[in-house]
């Protein structure tokens, strides 16, 4: 498979080596350098066991800005209590000695096995090499260290120009499975060389996060480490004060682009999935509503297995739509959409929908399902995938 085009962020490099950590014959550590002078933000899972690095990393960037991100693949350092918390800390400090920089500015992040402790000796043999080897132009290799579960690598990247200068936005993502909002077994590692201050940055990055990284699921489940850095170096001539203006509205547009695109990736390679699956609630009364209904059609085992076999059993979706707790729904006003085959109006099935045509929607790998809720102005979107046989089988022997 050949890597899409990836374009170098300038005042960010990057280096991935194999250390051992679980994953033999393959690169599972990365090592993410910030030029001096940029700035950071993140945003981590809310899952309330979460992980020893995402305290970590939460300490660290409360401290000031971070200079590197440590990232290993293979085992999540989660669900090992005090230990996990040492373990974090040790990668800290191994890094900072090989770096020359405090130990507060580096940020860990781990992914994989749940429960398992970390060593650190893998670490301590690979950091030196890593600092040396540190490039603007590894993003493709990167991407592919953070892999678990995932069958491809997932990057994008943009360059846009803004004031007359080109801006540069490259981003790589990791997660196929525990998929849920919230920061969904997800890693995220988006850079640009704009400056900006780091309120600024965390704004972007929130504003971007909510439609694609928080708007998709694969099984429901949200993981102990999910994290979305975005890293802004501030190499190039153009500075970004307020995202108001023209120039803010430019690069947020080109951030949002970048974020659906890598969220996107993840859902179509949700573990055993064979159809990416768009649900859109429209004329809600709010869009915490219309959500509301999109997650409860996405998160239904019944549409999603239904959604694999290619089988229109639309009673599944009206199901959902009727359990998603949305109070006084005019039931006979509401109307249901396999791409633009209408399925459900006035209360029931629509006179003119045939099972054919349901199942023509259905057998395609990419199609959308429609609720119109007659309630108001609001709309929402989320991403979801089919259940499938191999999903089981993946998780059935993830730690084999």
């Amino acid at each position: 498979m050949t890597d899409p085009v990836l374009h170098s962020v300038p005042g960010v490099r990057l280096a991935a080596a194999g250390a051992g950590i679980r994953y033999k014959q393959r690169d599972d550590l990365l090592l993410i350098e910030l030029a001096e002078g940029g700035t950071a933000a993140a945003v981590f899972t809310r899952n309330a066991f979460c992980a020893a690095p995402v305290t970590v990393a939460r300490a660290h960037l409360a401290a000031g800005m971070p200079r590197y991100l440590l990232v290993n693949a293979g085992n999540a350092n989660a669900g090992t209590g005090r230990n996990g918390l040492a373990a974090a800390e040790a990668t800290c400090r191994i890094t900072a000695a090989a770096a020359g920089c405090a130990v507060e500015q580096v940020l860990p992040f781990s992914t994989g096995v749940i429960g398992q402790d970390l060593p650190t000796a893998p670490f301590e043999a690979a950091l030196p090499g890593l600092v040396q080897a540190l490039a603007e132009d590894a993003w493709p290799r990167a991407a592919r260290a953070i892999m678990t579960t995932d069958t491809v690598p997932k990057n994008a990247s943009r360059q846009l120009q803004i004031d007359g200068h080109t801006v540069t936005i490259t981003g790589i993502c990791k997660g196929s499975g525990m998929i849920h909002p919230d920061m969904a077994t997800m890693l995220a590692y988006v850079a640009t060389d704009v400056s900006m201050p780091a309120a600024v940055a965390r704004q972007a990055l929130t504003a971007a996060v909510d439609p694609s990284f928080n708007s998709i699921t694969v099984d429901g489940d949200t993981s102990t480490n999910d994290a979305c850095v975005l890293l802004a170096s501030g190499k190039s001539a153009v500075r970004i004060d307020d995202l108001s203006d023209a120039s803010g509205q430019l690069f947020q547009q080109a951030l949002d682009a970048v974020c659906a695109e890598l969220a996107r990736a993840i859902v179509k390679d949700g573990e055993g999935a064979t159809k990416l699956v768009e649900i859109v609630v429209e004329s809600a009364v709010s869009t915490a509503e219309a959500r509301q209904v999109a997650f409860t059609i996405a998160h239904s085992p019944l549409v999603k297995t239904a959604l694999f076999a290619s089988d229109p059993n639309w009673g599944r979706i009206l199901a959902a739509v009727g359990r998603a707790g949305v109070p006084d729904m005019d039931l006979e006003a509401i109307q249901i959409w396999l791409d633009d085959t209408r399925i459900v109006c006035d209360g029931g099935r629509d006179p003119a929908y045939t099972e054919a045509a349901g199942k023509a929607v259905l057998s395609k790998p990419e199609f959308r399902i429609r609720v119109a809720m007659a309630r108001g102005d609001a709309r929402a979107s989320v991403l979801t995938c089919d259940l499938s046989f191999d999903y089981v089988k993946i998780n059935a022997e993830y730690r084999s």
